[in-house]
């Protein structure tokens, strides 16, 4: 899958359900407030052409539809150290919510387990396994027992922010300060 450098409808600033008249529109302000020659350090060159390859991709139909497809494919995460093109091992552990449901990326794992499954909700606390990053097959408990402070540079972190709940439950548990 190819990953996207930046965001067309970011860099044009207008809505992905815009119109192809307001994409023009914003291209044309935007391309006379960032012109080249207004600018002498060379940024607005980087960003006029940044503009352009954006507008000519989201006011081509064809080309914006495929664009389309290509942004809404799911994003998946890598940690530190994952090898491009070698198959990840199987963890020894899953997490509670995996082994319910197979769901597959990142939106998936956000999704948060329906009342009528029940089975998160019965998990105790620090049964999350993590996906990613060196502790990638632990669970939350035994990340708290290894490495405390780990878990809590996790909860500020923005790929942490998710098990938030959990952790300070942890630490808690553990009779240490989160």
């Amino acid at each position: 899958m190819k990953t996207l450098q930046r965001d067309y409808y970011k860099i044009l600033q207008v809505d992905p359900e815009a119109e192809p008249i307001v994409i023009q529109a914003a291209y044309e302000t935007l391309a006379a407030r960032f012109h080249p020659e207004s600018d002498l350090t060379g940024v607005h060159e980087v960003r006029a052409r940044e503009l352009t390859r954006a507008y000519e991709t989201l006011s081509n139909p064809g080309r914006r539809r495929a664009y389309d497809i290509e942004r809404s494919d799911p994003y998946r995460p890598m940690g530190p150290g994952e090898l491009i093109g070698v198959p990840d091992p199987e963890p020894a552990r899953q997490p509670v919510a995996a082994q319910a449901s197979e769901r597959r990326g990142l939106s998936g794992r956000l999704q948060e387990v329906g009342p009528t499954n029940g089975v998160e909700a019965m998990a105790p606390a620090g049964a999350t396994v993590l996906d990613f990053g060196r502790f990638a097959g632990w669970t939350l408990r035994d990340v708290a027992n290894q490495d405390s402070e780990y878990l809590r540079w996790l909860m500020r972190h923005s790929s942490g922010i998710r098990f938030r709940a959990e952790i300070v439950s942890v630490l808690r548990s553990m009779g240490e300060q989160p």
